[in-house]
């Protein structure tokens, strides 16, 4: 699809000679203005794919443009033109939401080069914004345009279109599954499945079962054969996250398949031929748990031919009045409730969290704004941030004067209860009831964390996504 540009300067001679570089070269169509106004009043009459501006233009500057079609256009990519050297101005028109800049006089095959990357890049949030619009793929919305996000962005664009193997790496709640269904989006085998695998929450013993599949009498109870998840992912892609959690045995066995790209079910003497194209996520540090012989050195080689890292939220918090809004609209929705907004004092203390638990914490903690809060705004007052960095409502924090009235026993017995709801349900919530991870986070096994829940009747599903 023909590309629109708008190109912005002055000098009628600039946007004259980026006609004649551009178009012979990319597929596009170069619109010209000589003005911000100008600018301005183009863009309200037209959709476009990138605006080139020149920084210094009388009347109103190119700062001055940005600032006015960020607000309006906000996915709008902008590459901006400043005089060679002025490493300041560049970097002024980054921060102000330029996607690049580049220095006159140019070269031209520098300039094809950017520009091209600046369209993939608007490719990449127009194919974002169509997963948005669809219902059923609302939840695949990588949300943010700070800098970290939009080198995840051209990482995805990069490898969208092969059939390459992937690692995607990051702390947990950073949106791993969300950017493996991306790829997946935005790839040749988008029409055939998507087969997410959650590695920690199936018992090795039965995960390769899952995987594999298996012949009737492969083993007990095995009363009819049952193919594998490889095999229902056929000419599609699988997901397989947190692959650092899986043992050795399994590893080797998914080895053969990106080596042979063949299975071979529990039971059965022959292999299987399989398309699917992997994509493993991970929040451990694979090397060294390959320096302590716990992860095959061959298998992370195969796994790791590209990989994208996904950044903290900590590392870009600028994105989170973005993000946040986004999902508030998300659950307002979803739980018939009228549209909320956040309250400039709880967003100041956002964006002075550390954000352990990434975009997942920042989710459920607005989840349980969108819950007690009584009117349009989430204010402080409605939710909490405790000192260990884990999402609290306020009312389920025992108050110890209300039960100075009843027997020890019993009051301690109530503490106890409507403490360990609160700790561990924060701790649930903040992992999307991966008991593995919340048990990690706490300092305790997973069967201590197990018997705590069962104790006080605590159930993990509540505290997991149901879309």
């Amino acid at each position: 699809m023909t590309a629109n540009i708008l190109a912005v300067d002055d000098e009628k001679d600039m946007t004259r000679l980026l006609q004649r570089s551009l178009e012979p070269e990319i597929d596009c169509r170069v619109t010209v203005a000589f003005s911000g106004k100008m600018a301005l009043d183009i863009l309200e009459q037209g959709s476009f794919d990138l605006m080139i501006c020149d920084i210094r233009m009388p009347e109103m500057d190119g700062f001055e443009l940005l600032d006015k079609v960020k607000d309006i256009y906000p996915d709008l990519t902008v590459v901006m033109l400043t005089a060679f050297g002025n490493i300041e101005s560049a970097v002024t028109a980054v921060k102000k939401g330029a996607y690049d800049f580049i220095p006159k006089p140019f070269d031209q095959d520098e300039i094809i080069f950017r520009i091209k990357k600046a369209l993939e890049r608007s490719e990449l949030l127009k194919e974002n914004q169509r997963l948005i619009r669809q219902g059923r793929d609302k939840d695949l919305a990588l949300v943010g345009d700070s800098e970290p996000m939009q080198k995840v962005y051209d990482r995805i664009k990069l490898v969208a279109g092969s059939d390459i193997t992937v690692l995607i790496t990051g702390e947990s709640g950073t949106g791993k599954d969300l950017t493996a269904r991306s790829i997946h989006a935005m790839s040749d085998r988008k029409k055939y499945p998507y087969i997410p695998v959650n590695c920690p929450t199936i018992p090795e013993h039965i995960l390769e079962s899952e995987l594999f599949g298996y012949k009737k009498g492969a083993f007990t109870n095995a009363s009819r054969d049952k193919p594998g998840l490889f095999e229902e992912a056929d000419k599609g892609t699988i997901f397989l996250d947190e692959i650092g959690d899986v043992g050795l045995s399994i590893q080797t066995k998914l080895l053969r398949v990106l080596q042979e790209k063949e299975i071979k079910p529990l039971g059965d003497n022959r292999v299987k031929k399989v398309d699917v194209r992997i994509i493993a996520s991970t929040n451990r540090d694979l090397k060294q748990k390959m320096a302590h012989s716990q992860f095959r050195e061959d298998f992370f080689y195969r796994l790791n031919v590209l990989s994208i890292e996904l950044p903290a939220l900590r590392e870009r918090i600028s994105d989170i009045p973005l993000i946040a809004q986004f999902l508030l609209d998300k659950h307002c929705k979803k739980l018939n409730k009228k549209n909320k907004h956040i309250d400039p004092a709880l967003m100041d203390q956002f964006l002075k969290h550390s954000w352990p638990g990434n975009v997942r914490e920042l989710e459920n903690l607005l989840l349980q704004g969108i819950l007690y809060s009584k009117g349009d705004i989430i204010t402080p007052s409605d939710i909490s941030i405790d000192r260990d960095n884990s999402a609290v409502p306020l009312t389920a924090v025992p108050d110890a004067s209300q039960m100075t009235a009843m027997p020890y026993r019993a009051a301690k017995e109530k503490m106890l209860r409507e403490f360990n709801h609160a700790y561990v349900g924060a701790r649930l919530s903040v992992s999307h009831g991966n008991i593995t991870q919340a048990a990690r986070n706490s300092g305790l096994d997973r069967q201590s964390l197990q018997q705590i829940m069962k104790r006080f009747d605590i159930d993990p599903d509540t505290y997991r996504c149901q879309d």
